[in-house]
């Protein structure tokens, strides 16, 4: 019998002895050969062989070692959870002072240590130079700003909604919900089971009873502040909500939605827990430029109707009050002297659609703006009522407004007025956005016949008193002129420069589709579209049969 112990890996002394023999030679227990790892673990771990008696060894249940992975144990929300979490915190804050009976006067600008102060740069300063840079809701110009914006909504809804949100790991900055799938624009239907699962598969209670027999996709609006990295992550994530083009990766993705268009990456038809959404991407530079200056009126034009904030953030919330009172200043340009709050909504509501494309063509319900205002009466009487109470030239005159909780009263369509002083309305027009300002500049600039030179030096002298005035930028000559023009010209003039920042990225928006979104699901979206133009239509084509 020859015993030959076998070479011992690198380091280590020899624990196996192979014997070349015929005979079986009986180990005693004590150094019986074990499991050098435990097969319990994922890793390999050394085990070193016991010398004990096996009737001193513990027992074989706690010689389970059972391995808790660091995916097992509770995590700690991340940095960017934190903040998710807060945003959501200050979001029901805000939504909370919207429900204040105070609320109509709230954007009512005030200095609480100066009770004296009347209305000169200490109320306005935020409008004409707001700061962008802010990143805390206390940076806002005063408490309670902006708390118009949230629209009160069923609170299971709501959080079904919010819940949406965290099933992407890509961080969101800022988020609302929109549309008909949140904000009915019709009747209640009665949808069987049948109907509600080909739209939603798995809808919770709480979105089928909001729906109310209508089921819809529901549409959403996601800001973030990287591009190129929010489509990385969500595309590793959900690779599945992109059409080819996610193929080409981040890169590709984020310069198709930043260069084409008007800034947004839309991805339709995605089922997220059990719930049929549509969501677009924009970066937050592109959605607060939009807000402030009119440069596409594309996102603007949404905010300008009741949505539903999910996820707030103050530096949007300050781009939005600004796009919101250029809303109401620019259907004041729009309206008589006299007319009611019905009228000012559907002015308002109809901007975004004036050069919207799908409107010329029957790819949208004709009536769309009818049924937004005339079913959402409530939540733009939230919108607007505090911006209508907070400027000098418009007022609500009508004795229902003297009655306790008239904002809530549906029953009545009040009257509204507004003073037509040339230098008022004059000052409306030195208020719009820049961009769209400047646009509205050239038109009259061409109707008055003013030359190039003394046009550019009366726009300079307008900036040399702006960068000196310690009171709130005021209309000149320029500006009174335009208000004053007759009230039709002055409506078709307006009327065709908002087409004109609408149309071009509109279309452009429209045929990007077929690329982020992919043919089968752009067709399936048109066909929804017409088919929206055709039941519309059926009422009219009805009574005149009849």
């Amino acid at each position: 019998m020859v015993v030959r112990p076998m070479p011992p890996p690198l380091g280590r002394f020899p624990t196996t002895w192979t014997y070349k023999t015929s005979l079986r030679l009986s180990v005693p227990p004590t150094v019986r050969t074990t499991r050098h790892y435990s097969v319990h673990t994922a890793r390999l771990q050394y085990r070193p062989r016991s010398t004990a008696p096996r009737s001193c060894r513990s027992p074989a249940t706690s010689r389970l070692c059972i391995r808790t992975f660091a995916s097992d144990a509770p995590k700690a929300p991340s940095e960017g959870a934190k903040a998710a979490q807060k945003k959501e915190s200050e979001t029901e804050s805000a939504a909370s002072a919207a429900c204040s009976p105070d609320e109509p006067h709230s954007q009512r600008p005030h200095d609480s240590s100066s009770p004296t102060t009347t209305s000169t740069e200490s109320d306005f300063d935020w409008e004409e130079k707001p700061n962008f840079q802010i990143e805390k809701f206390t940076e806002l110009p005063y408490t309670n700003f902006g708390v118009n914006q949230h629209m009160i909504i069923d609170r299971e809804f709501k959080e079904a909604l919010r819940q949406l949100l965290w099933r992407f790991r890509a961080p969101i900055r800022y988020a609302f919900a929109y549309g008909s799938g949140v904000f009915p624009q019709s009747k209640g239907g009665t949808a069987t089971e049948a109907e509600v699962k080909a739209v939603h598969p798995k809808a919770p209670v709480a979105v089928q009873k909001a729906q109310d027999g209508s089921p819809k996709m529901i549409d959403f609006i996601f800001g973030v502040s990287y591009t190129q990295h929010w489509h990385s992550l969500n595309l590793m994530q959900h690779r599945d909500h992109y059409s080819m083009l996610g193929s080409l990766g981040s890169a590709a993705v984020s310069h198709v939605q930043d260069k084409w268009g008007a800034g947004v990456y839309f991805n339709p038809y995605v089922t997220v827990d059990g719930i049929l959404i549509k969501y677009g991407v924009v970066n937050i530079d592109t959605l607060c430029r939009d807000l402030s200056e009119w440069d596409t009126l594309y996102l603007a034009g949404r905010l300008h109707k009741p949505v539903k904030i999910l996820r707030d953030d103050p530096r949007v919330r300050l781009a939005n009050q600004i796009n919101l009172l250029s809303a109401l200043r620019t259907a004041l340009l729009l309206l008589p002297p006299t007319f009611t709050e019905q009228e000012l909504y559907a002015t308002i509501a109809g901007i975004s659609y004036l050069g919207d494309p799908r409107m010329a063509f029957p790819t949208e319900n004709p009536k769309k703006v009818a049924n937004i205002v005339n079913h959402n009466m409530l939540n733009f009487r939230r919108l607007y009522a505090p911006l209508v109470e907070s400027l000098p030239n418009v007022d609500y005159n009508d004795p229902a407004c003297s009655q306790p909780n008239w904002i809530d009263n549906t029953d009545s369509v009040l009257k509204l007025q507004q003073d037509m002083d040339p230098v008022k309305r004059g000052n409306m027009v030195r208020r719009l956005p820049k961009a769209f300002r400047s646009k509205l500049y050239f038109e009259y600039q061409k109707k008055f016949q003013i030359p190039q030179l003394e046009f550019n030096k009366m726009m300079e002298e307008n900036k040399d008193e702006d960068a000196i005035s310690f009171k709130r930028q005021q209309g000149g000559g320029f500006e009174r002129r335009i208000a004053q023009d007759e009230p039709e010209a002055l409506r078709k003039n307006v009327r065709g420069v908002i087409k004109r920042t609408i149309n071009w990225p509109s279309t452009t928006q429209s045929i990007k589709s077929f690329f982020t979104a992919g043919v089968s699901r752009s067709f399936r979206y048109l066909g929804e579209k017409m088919a929206k133009y055709r039941e519309a239509s059926k009422p009219e084509n009805d009574e005149k049969a009849s």
